[in-house]
């Protein structure tokens, strides 16, 4: 049997807008940011077919990504001639919305998805008609009532560490729902925008989202500030909670350990959750 010839494992850091894409994970006859990245991935590598890649997490339809990073192996030749090249012939084939910003190569024991410590989402909310701009629209979601951002803190902070968020998850068979939350909290940008900072080791299907759903009837004081945290008690989705819009939701970054702790840190989390599913709407 012929050897495999070698290969250098590559992390790209992307971003797209999600307007347009049923999410990041290929599925027959939908327009996804996988298959799309692949096929260019494909065409620049000069491959027989679309590149086999691994991202840190999958992004649901409508979701955006400013710092979504994925992995894939290319043959060491060719990235020894041309390596420097990619991002700029990616560049040349990738549809508009979406662009790589950066390709580097790392140790094998590389894995965007097992070897990261957190993702970090925002979710943006304009409670202000006078400050809805129109071409904030497709990222930013319009809210007819003004927020209270003090008391969605405080019930954001009940929150935080590690729980079974299934009341927040739409759950998949074999799929664990236990997340640690490192960091929820909201804030007004410049101009007044809400924007919602979220970071977790992983988050699971609609998690983000549904936090968002149970996060805003508090600032609107329809909800008490310890509703979330019932809803989190409960470990079972409450109707009271909306899953919010995808499109106000942006994956801004990944992080990931020391390179000489890259293999250890996907070793442990596989061990931990064989079956988790790191999700981001």
């Amino acid at each position: 049997m012929a050897e495999e010839p070698p290969s250098v494992r590559v992390k790209i850091v992307l971003g797209y807008d999600g307007s347009a894409f049923s999410g990041w994970a290929a599925q027959p006859g939908r327009r996804t940011v996988q298959a799309v990245l692949s096929e260019a991935l494909g065409q620049v590598l000069r491959l027989p077919g679309p590149a086999e890649i691994t991202a840190a997490g999958r992004t649901d339809a409508g979701v955006h990504a400013r710092g979504q990073v994925a992995h894939l192996d290319v043959p060491a030749e060719w990235w020894a001639a041309d390596g420097h090249k990619l991002v700029r012939r990616l560049s040349g084939v990738l549809p508009p919305d979406v662009r790589v910003f950066g390709a580097e190569p790392v140790p094998d024991g590389f894995d965007a998805r097992f070897s990261a410590l957190w993702r970090r989402y925002s979710y943006r909310v304009c409670d202000d008609r006078a400050l809805a701009d129109p071409l904030e629209r497709h990222r930013t979601l319009w809210y007819p009532r003004r927020l209270d951002l003090d008391a969605m803190n405080e019930a954001a902070g009940r929150l935080l560490g590690e729980h079974d968020f299934a009341a927040f998850c739409r759950r998949r068979e074999g799929a664990t729902t236990i997340r640690a939350l490192l960091r929820l909290e909201w804030r007004r940008d410049d101009v007044g925008i809400a924007v919602a900072r979220v970071v977790a080791d992983a988050f699971c299907h609609n998690m983000v989202r549904a936090l968002m759903g149970a996060l805003i009837p508090v600032g609107e004081g329809r909800r008490a500030v310890n509703w979330p945290l019932g809803v989190l008690e409960a470990g079972v989705r409450d109707p009271g909670v909306r899953v919010m819009p995808a499109h106000g939701l942006c994956l801004e970054e990944v992080g990931y350990p020391p390179d000489d702790e890259l293999a250890a840190r996907a070793d442990a989390t596989r061990q931990v959750r064989v079956c988790r599913t790191a999700s981001g709407g």
